[in-house]
Formats: C-alpha cells, structure tokens, sequence
C-alpha cells in the first residue's frame, strides 16, 4: 500500500508539473525572441527620422553610428537610386540579409524577420520623400534570442523536481502513518490465531484504523473471558464428581479383601486423582491466561482506595501518565494485586508524611512496552537484590516478603522484568516492565528465555536512573 501510493503520487505530480513547466518553457522562449525583436524595432525605428529628412551618406552615417545596433555593426541601411537617377542608391553598413529577403521587404512594405548566418535578420521598410523605399536592416544575434532561456528552463526543472520530491515524500509519510497501525494489527491478528492471548494493538493512527484496534481489543477481551469461562466451568464440573467419587470410595472400602475390592479401590483412586488433574489442569491454565485491561484505569481506581491513607498519613502523592488509556496484557485483578502490593510496601516501609509518586510511560514503536515507576522519598531498600528474592526481603512483622515477588512475576508473565533502583524523590525507585508482546508462559525459566530472545531484536528501553 505504501509503495502504491509512492507511485500513484509520483505519476500524477510528474503529470501535473509536465503539463505546466512544458507550455510555461515555451512561453518563456517565445517572450525572449519577442523582447529581442522588440528591441531590433526600436533600433530600426531611430534611423527613420533621418532617411525622412535625408539621404545623404555621411549624415545617415552618422545616424546609424549613434545607435546601439550601429555602434556594434549590426546595422545596414539599403537607400534606392534616386528617380532619374540610376546608381545613386547605396548600402550603408554590413548587410547579412539575402538579396531576395530585401527586394520582398522592399516591394511589400511591411517589416519582416529572415534568417542569416548566426542569427536573423530585421528588415524594417521606410518610406522616402521621393516615394522610394529604403530598408533598415538589424542583425540580431542568436544569443540574443535565446539570453536567459536556458537559465529559466533550469529553474523550471529545479521546481518541478522539487515538486515532484516533495510529493513523494509526502505520500511515503501518509503511507507509513497508514501502513504501521495497518501492520501491528495484522501482527496481533497473526499471534492471537497462534494462541498469544495476550496480545493487543495500540490504538492510534487514522480513526478507520483506531477503531479496528478498538474492536480487534475488544474481541480478544471477548476471547479470553470466554476460553476462562470455559475453563472455570470444567473445573466446576470435575469438581462436582468429588461426591459420587466420595460414595464409590467409602463403597469400595466395605468390600473387604480379595483381587476384586482391591482392583476396585484402586480404580477409584485412579478416577480421583484424574479429577484432581483436571481441576488443576482447569485452573492453571486459567491462571496463567493474560487478559490484558487498562493500566490507567487499574493505576487510578487503586489509587483511589489508597487515598484515604495517604491523606490521614499527610502525604503528597503525585499521579502521571494515567489521563490516557494505556492497555497492559496482563489481567486486572493481578495488576491491582501488584500494584496493592507496591503501594503497601510505601505505607508500611516509609515515615507517615513521606510523598510518593506512580507514574505510567509507554516505550513507543521501538520498544512496544509499558513501564510502570512507583517511586518515594522514604530510606530507600539497602539490598535491592534480597528484596526481590522471593520469602528474603526484611518486611518487619505482618511481612511475608513476598510482595516484589508477586510483583516480578505479573511483570514476567508478559516477558518484562522488575527493577529497583534510587528514585529522584530520594527513596526507592520500583520500575516495573511490562511487554506489550504478551509472551505468557507457565514455565518463568521459558519466559526469561523468551524474554532474552526478543531482547535481541529489539531496543529495550532505558533503564530508570538510579542517583
């Protein structure tokens, strides 16, 4: 589609600048030649107050010396022979015309143009008190003709070029703004049909292509709700054979002894623990199923509850980033859960009165992912490394340490990572990645090679700054 409008744009400005730079040159060359001839008239045009007065040579001489033309010997004058007089008639300067061109001008009357070696020739007829007819003739070189015609036509060709340009750069952008949402939705399309549930389309670019992305979210939220529901319902179903299998157990244990009540119990217990692999094979799979929601959405209705606490605590909080919607493949319960989890931390670790912040950025093209930074002004974490050791963090009493866990495996479950660092308030700086790619799996060793695997074909965006 790019490369198509590329060529559609190329041909019709090629088109469009052909059709007016052709006649524009042509005009320039016809106004050129004018304005050269032009100028021969006016020379010519000088001489014939003298021959009205006079004939005689050294005057008309002199005449023809004061013009331009005459100056640079581009004049000749041709006087006839006088009534009765035969071979008083004279030619006064350089003649260039053919003989035949002057007896024409002469016998018809009229100004005429004939071509001579180098250039043409202006025979201008003026008549005489005699009633003979004498001709000026002005030579006008070929450069004359031409001067300032090949400059124009340069300039002309410089426009139409730049013109032409300008157009396709202009169509190669309109391309691209078109082509790109185009992609990434084919691209989401392409893995979703793969199984990557996860995945969802930014929703930008023309509104046409704005609003596929908004259906193509929505359907792959209507997906997910309703492969989840299936699943929770054949956990619910298995879980309902729990009590027949409860009867046929206690059954089997009243058979006694022999082959018949042991190979019977032991069926039983097979068909229970079948049961018991259905219902988690049912919920992990539901677990492990990003749905994906509105990180701002989740970011401002969990702030919301914490509000009232940092309120009653006196503590600034600031929120950025959230006025837009920024869709994260992860479930909202388990991002509110995380996020829970990080803003606890700040109430429990930091003095009443300390501020914090939460801030929400989104990597762009390149780097198609979304960073979330719970930031504060508290004493910091002194062993970042053992805090996100899962069950090592030193959470004080009511602390299990398992917080920044939760936290790093939400952000692992769609090939991101977590990090801690010094924040500019001062404090502890949480940044936590979240890919936009959706690369889900139940296995963290297989995300982290996955993760390491996209890693190398993209620009990771930059790690926060820790002061």
């Amino acid at each position: 589609m790019r490369w198509a409008l590329v060529k559609v744009c190329l041909a019709v400005t090629a088109m469009v600048v052909v059709a007016f730079a052709v006649p524009l040159g042509l005009v320039v060359k016809e106004l050129a030649r004018d304005r050269a001839f032009a100028d021969a008239e006016r020379q010519a045009a000088t001489i014939g107050p003298a021959l009205a007065i006079t004939t005689e040579r050294s005057r008309l001489q002199r005449a023809v010396a004061s013009t331009q033309a005459g100056g640079d010997g581009r004049m000749a004058v041709h006087v006839p022979d006088e009534p009765g007089e035969p071979g008083s008639g004279y030619d006064l300067g350089k003649s260039r015309a053919p003989k035949g061109e002057l007896a024409t001008a002469r016998r018809l009357g009229r100004a005429s143009v004939s071509a001579a070696p180098g250039g043409y020739a202006l025979l201008q007829p003026t008549a005489l008190s005699g009633g003979q007819v004498a001709v000026v003739e002005v030579f006008v070189p070929r450069g004359v003709v031409t001067s300032g015609v090949t400059t124009s036509w340069l300039v002309l060709a410089g426009v139409g070029l730049a013109l032409i340009v300008g157009a396709v750069a202009t169509a190669d952008r309109l391309g691209t703004r078109l082509v790109r949402p185009a992609g990434r939705l084919a691209d989401a399309a392409h893995d979703l049909g793969h199984g990557e549930l996860g995945v969802r389309v930014p929703e930008d670019g023309p509104a046409e292509l704005r609003a596929a992305a908004a259906a193509f979210n929505s359907m792959a939220d209507q997906v997910v709700q309703l492969l989840a529901g299936e699943r929770e319902l054949a956990a619910d179903l298995s879980h309902r054979l729990r009590t027949p299998l409860t009867v046929l157990r206690l059954n089997a244990a009243s058979l006694g002894e022999g082959p018949a009540a042991d190979q019977t119990r032991a069926a039983v217990a097979q068909l229970e623990r079948e049961v018991d692999q259905i219902i988690r094979t049912a919920r992990q799979h539901k677990t492990h199923t990003p749905s994906g929601c509105d990180a701002s959405e989740v970011i401002r209705d969990r702030m919301e509850f914490w509000s009232a606490l940092a309120e009653d605590e006196d503590r600034t909080v600031r929120l950025a980033g959230v006025d837009r919607t920024v869709r994260v493949p992860v479930a909202r319960p388990e991002l509110g859960a995380a996020l829970d989890a990080l803003l606890g931390n700040v109430f429990r670790h930091t003095p009443e009165g300390t501020a914090f912040a939460v801030d929400v950025h989104e990597g762009g093209d390149a780097s198609n992912s979304v960073i979330i930074l719970v930031s504060d002004a508290g004493p910091g974490i002194a062993d970042p490394a053992a805090a996100l050791r899962r069950g090592h963090g030193d959470g004080g009493p009511g602390s299990t340490g398992l917080g920044l866990d939760i936290v790093r495996r939400v952000a692992e479950s769609t090939g991101g990572d977590l990090r801690i660092g010094r924040s500019v308030l001062g404090g502890t700086e949480v940044r936590v990645w979240l890919s936009l790619n959706g690369v889900g799996s139940a296995d963290p060793g297989q995300r982290r090679r996955g993760r390491k695997r996209k890693t190398r074909g993209r620009t990771r965006p930059k790690e926060p700054a820790e002061h």
